[in-house]
């Protein structure tokens, strides 16, 4: 789909006249699709923010010292933060706007920080497993879970912050910890929240115990999402899939375009908007008319894409890289809309 533009961002300038003495207003910036950065060390792997003017991309080791790739921008331009990790790749970032802000990743890692301590103030909390930590979600900063697994076959689990003290969920299905990873988990509230892994795996959390559920297309799934009670989540390996939630059960919703290539990362925004990414620089996007292959323009990349996330003025920022085997590499970071200073990467 070809130059798409979001329905709800385009403003219209308006010449307005008195007396014949008032210019007319500026005309708006334009929405576009542009690459903010490529060829970083590490592959990006997520992306999450406050606003527009407070973004942070967390990916892999960029095999320099300093360990996982975790860069800030603050509106006006970019920097890399340093973890006190010398080593490993950071798979996930979430947090809160007044703190904390949660990164999880190889061998059980999670660190916070607090950005009122400072740039580059991260504490390396004690976690049950080494297994990797794929996903954090939390419905608020005192009910935090994170999820992951050993490999896409073993050691699937579900940590729940108590206090300072990340504890083991048991209500979380033997054949999962046996067989599965979970990838993601995102929800509404604490008494409604989704997990989704390999193998098929798609878990709901009411505030008591996780149940199983069924999505209806028996594959992985990488990534969930939720906005205003409705989810969608995204995966396939050699096909993608996209699968949307109600309230009243999941539904495949994939476009009959999708490409054989699989779905990694999405995000639900305002208005019934969304954008999912997926392997070789896939990309599409939601409106009132469903998911819609997009045309990147001079944007678009074979690059894998990984994650994604939606910003408080409705734009896309999309992270990802070589994703496919170690070493992580090759980053890069898409945004759609008003364009973004690059500099400082």
């Amino acid at each position: 789909m070809r130059g798409w533009k979001r329905p709800w961002g385009l403003a219209v300038a308006v010449s307005v006249v008195v007396m014949g003495c008032v210019p007319d207003e500026p005309e708006p910036e334009p929405d576009v699709w542009q690459i903010v950065a490529e060829d970083v060390p590490g592959a990006l792997l997520s992306v999450w923010g406050t606003s527009r003017s407070d973004v942070w991309v967390v990916g892999a080791d960029a095999r320099d010292g300093q360990g996982p790739t975790v860069l800030h921008f603050d509106g006006q331009g970019w920097e890399r933060v340093a973890t006190g990790q010398t080593q490993g790749d950071l798979w996930w970032v979430f947090g809160f706007e007044d703190g904390p802000i949660y990164m999880g990743g190889d061998g059980g890692v999670i660190l916070r920080h607090q950005p009122g301590d400072g740039p580059g103030s991260f504490t390396l909390m004690d976690t049950p497993g080494t297994e990797t930590v794929f996903g954090i979600w939390g419905a608020s900063p005192d009910d935090v879970w994170a999820v992951g697994g050993a490999s896409e076959s073993a050691g699937g689990f579900a940590w729940r912050l108590r206090g300072d003290v990340w504890m083991p969920e048991p209500s979380v299905p033997a054949d999962v910890a046996m067989g599965a990873a979970i990838w993601k988990m995102y929800g509404a509230s604490g008494s409604d929240a989704w997990a989704v892994g390999s193998n098929g795996v798609a878990l709901h959390w009411d505030g008591s115990a996780f149940t199983s559920g069924d999505t209806g297309v028996g594959t992985s799934l990488f990534t969930v999402h939720e906005r205003d009670g409705h989810y969608a989540a995204v995966g396939g390996l050699a096909s993608g899939f996209i699968v949307e939630h109600d309230g009243s059960g999941w539904t495949n919703v994939t476009p009959t375009d999708v490409p054989p290539m699989g779905l990694s990362g999405v995000s639900l925004g305002p208005d019934g908007t969304g954008v999912a990414v997926g392997l070789f620089g896939a990309v599409y996007v939601r409106d009132d008319a469903g998911w819609q292959l997009a045309d990147l323009d001079e944007a678009g990349t074979r690059q894998n894409l990984h994650g994604t996330w939606i910003d408080d003025e409705g734009g896309f920022w999309l992270a990802g890289g070589q994703t496919l085997s170690p070493p992580f590499s090759d980053g890069i970071l898409l945004h759609y809309g008003g364009s973004v200073p690059t500099g400082g990467i």
